[in-house]
C-alpha cells in the first residue's frame, strides 16, 4: 500500500506536539540557524523532546537547514545537522547544495558518520522532470516540489523519479517561484534565500505605464490568496504525492491545530474511500477536541492556484492581511458609529462578545475593529469612523472558536488489542495477558489472579472488558474476547494492573515505524545538470555548491551575489499576472495591448515584462 503523510509545520516544540495530538503524519521544525524562517529558529534539546514525543507514534520530524550557505558557515551547518541526527530528526530539509557534498565527504577534519536522509526543498525551485532527475541523482530521498506545478506537470515529474514527492496543500503562497524572488534583497538588502524576507510581494503599489498615468492605486498587487486544496488531496495521491504539506511556521498555535485537523480528517475519509490503496504515514486515532473550520482561522481568502492548468484570480488585491469568513452587511448605524446591525449572509451566523471585524472602506484601505458586546445581528463596539451603510463585513477572528480550539484538545491514542486466558494450578489463578499495538509491538504479562471463583460471572465478564478497555498512557485497548467457562474474580484494581503493565511493556519498546525510501548519499557519478551554465537563480553562494555542479557537467557558473551587479536582473518570475488579473491580458482575454507597465511604491519603480511564450510574468528592478 502507498504512503500518505500529512506534514505540520511547527514554529517550536508546543506547536509540534499540538500538531501530533491532532493528527500529523510528520511535523517540520526549523533548528538553531540556517532556516528559511529567521523567526522560527529552536534548540536542539527542544527538537530531541519533540521527536521523542513523535516516535511514540511513528510520526517524523524533518528539521530546516534551508538556506543558501557562505564558506564560513559551512561547517557550523554540518555540526547541527550531526546534532539534529543525533537529537532524532527523521530528515533535513535542504536548498544548498554543499549540504549533499558535506553529507559525502564531510568538512574538513570533520567526516562524521552523516546518514540522515536529505529533503530537497521547495527553494531548490523544482518544476521540471529535468531539474527532479538531477536532485534524485544527487541522492535525495525526498523532492518538495514547487507550488505553481498543475495535476499534469506533478504526474510527468512523478514518471520521471522514483523518490518521495512532496506538495503544499494549504497556507501563505509566494507570489514567485520558491527560491528565485530576489525582490526584498533588492529593496532592503534582506535575502530571502537567507530567511531574511521582508515580503516585498505583500506591499501595495501603483500600477502605471510608460506615461506615468495610474491605472491602478494602492493594491496589493502582488499578493495572493493562501492555498487550499483539501478538496483535491485524493487527484495529489493518485498524480504520484505522498507528503501533504501545510505550510505555517510563523503561525500560531490555534492556527496549526485547525489545519492540521481539517486536513487530518480529509485524508482519512479519501483513505476510507480506497481502502487497500493507501494508509496513513503513522499511527494513532484522534478522538474529542473541536470541529475544524478553515474558514474561521487565519486567511487571505483561498485559491486552488494553477492545479487545474488554467489562469484564474489569485490576488487579493485589497490587503495582504486575514479578511476573514463574510458575514453581512451593515443595513442600520448610529450617528455616531457604535452600534451596528448588520443583515447577515446566513441565519447560522452567531455573533460573539470579543469577535474581530474587517471590512474594506471607501478609500480602499482595509480597517478592522473589535466587537465589544454582539448579539443576534447587532454590534456595539468603539466608534468606527470610516464605516458607512453598505459596507460587506468580514469576521477574521472568532471569539467562541478561538476558545473552543484552547479548550477542546484532541486526544491520540494507539490501538491495542489484548487476549486474555486464565489458569488454574493447584487452586490458583494465573492470569496470562497479551497485548498488540497497531503497529506491531507486542507485550504479555503473567500475574496471580487469586484462588476465589468469581460469583457472577456474566458481571465478572463485563468487568474485565469495561477495565481492559480503558485508555492507559497513550494506548487505547480492547479486550478482543472473554474466556468462556469459570473465571476468577479479580478486583477492578488487579484487572487495571495488567492494564498499566502492559502499557509500561509497550512503552519500553520504541514504535515500529513504517518505512520510507531512504537513498544514499550524493552519489561519485551523478546525472549531468540539464544546463551547461547556472546564473544567479541557482543561488551559488559557497565553493562546495559550485563543485556539486562542475561535477556535474557545468562549465560556467555565476555566484549568487552577481545579482547585484545586473541592472535589469529579474527579480522575480512568476504564472501569476497581473495582466490577466485585471482583466488586461489580450491572449486570454481578448483585450487590447498596452504598452510598458512598471509597480511604484516608495519611490521605486519596477517594470514588468510579459512572456506570453511561457504564460508568465517576470519583475525587474
Amino acid at each position: 500500500m502507498k504512503q500518505l503523510e500529512l506534514l505540520a509545520p511547527a514554529r517550536d516544540y508546543q506547536i509540534g506536539i499540538a500538531a501530533i495530538d491532532c493528527g500529523a503524519d510528520a511535523v517540520y521544525i526549523a533548528g538553531p540557524q540556517f532556516g528559511a524562517r529567521q523567526a522560527a529558529g529552536n534548540q536542539v534539546d527542544d527538537i530531541r523532546r519533540l521527536c521523542e514525543y513523535a516516535h511514540r507514534f511513528g510520526v517524523r520530524i524533518f528539521v530546516t537547514l534551508n538556506t543558501i550557505l557562505y564558506d564560513d558557515e559551512l561547517e557550523s551547518a554540518y555540526r547541527q545537522m550531526l546534532a539534529v541526527q543525533e537529537a532524532g530528526a527523521d530528515a533535513i530539509i535542504v536548498q544548498d547544495l554543499a549540504i549533499v557534498e558535506m553529507a559525502r565527504n564531510g568538512i574538513g577534519n570533520l567526516k562524521e558518520d552523516l546518514r540522515i536522509p536529505l529533503h530537497a526543498s521547495t527553494q531548490c525551485a523544482i518544476r521540471t522532470p529535468e531539474q527532479a532527475a538531477y536532485l534524485e541523482s544527487l541522492g535525495f530521498s525526498r523532492l518538495i516540489l514547487e507550488r505553481e506545478l498543475s495535476l499534469k506537470e506533478i504526474k510527468a515529474i512523478r514518471d520521471a523519479v522514483s523518490c518521495e514527492l512532496e506538495f503544499f496543500v494549504h497556507g501563505a503562497l509566494c507570489v514567485c517561484y520558491s527560491g528565485q524572488c530576489y525582490l526584498s534583497e533588492k529593496i532592503a538588502g534582506r535575502s530571502a534565500n537567507r530567511g531574511a524576507c521582508i515580503q516585498a510581494c505583500r506591499s501595495r503599489y501603483d500600477l502605471v505605464d510608460a506615461k506615468g498615468k495610474v491605472l491602478v492605486r494602492d493594491k496589493a498587487l502582488l499578493s495572493l490568496k493562501d492555498y487550499n486544496l483539501k478538496v483535491r488531496i485524493g487527484e495529489l495521491a493518485q498524480a504520484g504525492i505522498t507528503s501533504f504539506k501545510i505550510e505555517g511556521r510563523l503561525k500560531n498555535e490555534s492556527y496549526v491545530k485547525n489545519v492540521v485537523r481539517d486536513y487530518s480528517l480529509a485524508l482519512d475519509r479519501f483513505i476510507s474511500n480506497h481502502v487497500g490503496e493507501y494508509v496513513r504515514g503513522s499511527f494513532g486515532t484522534v478522538t474529542g477536541g473541536f470541529t475544524p473550520d478553515t474558514r474561521k482561522t487565519f486567511n487571505r481568502g483561498y485559491t486552488e492556484l494553477f492545479i487545474d492548468g488554467r489562469k484564474g484570480r489569485w490576488a487579493c488585491l485589497d490587503t495582504a492581511k486575514s479578511m476573514g469568513e463574510e458575514i453581512g452587511t451593515v443595513s442600520a448605524l448610529s450617528k455616531d458609529k457604535t452600534q451596528i446591525t448588520l443583515k447577515t449572509v446566513s441565519r447560522d451566523i452567531i455573533l460573539n462578545n470579543g469577535d474581530g471585524f474587517s471590512f474594506v472602506a471607501k478609500d480602499g484601505n482595509v480597517t478592522g475593529f473589535r466587537g465589544d458586546v454582539c448579539s443576534g445581528t447587532s454590534i456595539r463596539c468603539k466608534s468606527v469612523s470610516d464605516l458607512f451603510i453598505g459596507a460587506r463585513i468580514f469576521r477574521n477572528i472568532n471569539a467562541a472558536f478561538e476558545r473552543e480550539l484552547e479548550k477542546q484538545a484532541c486526544t491520540r491514542e494507539i490501538a491495542v488489542s489484548v487476549t486474555l486466558s486464565f489458569v488454574k494450578e493447584g487452586g490458583l489463578w494465573k492470569a496470562e495477558a497479551t497485548a498488540v499495538s497497531e503497529d506491531g509491538r507486542r507485550a504479555s504479562a503473567t500475574v496471580d489472579a487469586g484462588g476465589q471463583d468469581a460469583g457472577n460471572m456474566e458481571r465478572m465478564r463485563s468487568m474485565l472488558e469495561s477495565q481492559i478497555g480503558k485508555s492507559t498512557s497513550i494506548y487505547r485497548f480492547r479486550l478482543e474476547s472473554v474466556p468462556e467457562g469459570i473465571l476468577p474474580f479479580m478486583s477492578a484494581s488487579a484487572i487495571n494492573a495488567i492494564r498499566r503493565n502492559l502499557a509500561e511493556m509497550l512503552d519500553s519498546e520504541p514504535c515500529i515505524a513504517r518505512e520510507l525510501l531512504i537513498r544514499e548519499p550524493m552519489t561519485d557519478n551523478p546525472s549531468d545538470y540539464p544546463l551547461k551554465k547556472v546564473t544567479y537563480k541557482n543561488n551559488v553562494s559557497n565553493r562546495l555548491s559550485d563543485g556539486v555542479y562542475r561535477r556535474s557537467g557545468v562549465t560556467e557558473s555565476e555566484a549568487a551575489y552577481e545579482l547585484s551587479h545586473k541592472e535589469d536582473a529579474e527579480l522575480m518570475r512568476t504564472r501569476y499576472c497581473i495582466k490577466h488579473e485585471l482583466g488586461m491580458c489580450p491572449v486570454h482575454q481578448g483585450a487590447p495591448a498596452c504598452g510598458p507597465l512598471f509597480l511604484l511604491n516608495n519611490g521605486q519603480r519596477f517594470s514588468l515584462h510579459f512572456d506570453c511564450a511561457r504564460c508568465e510574468m517576470t519583475v525587474k528592478g
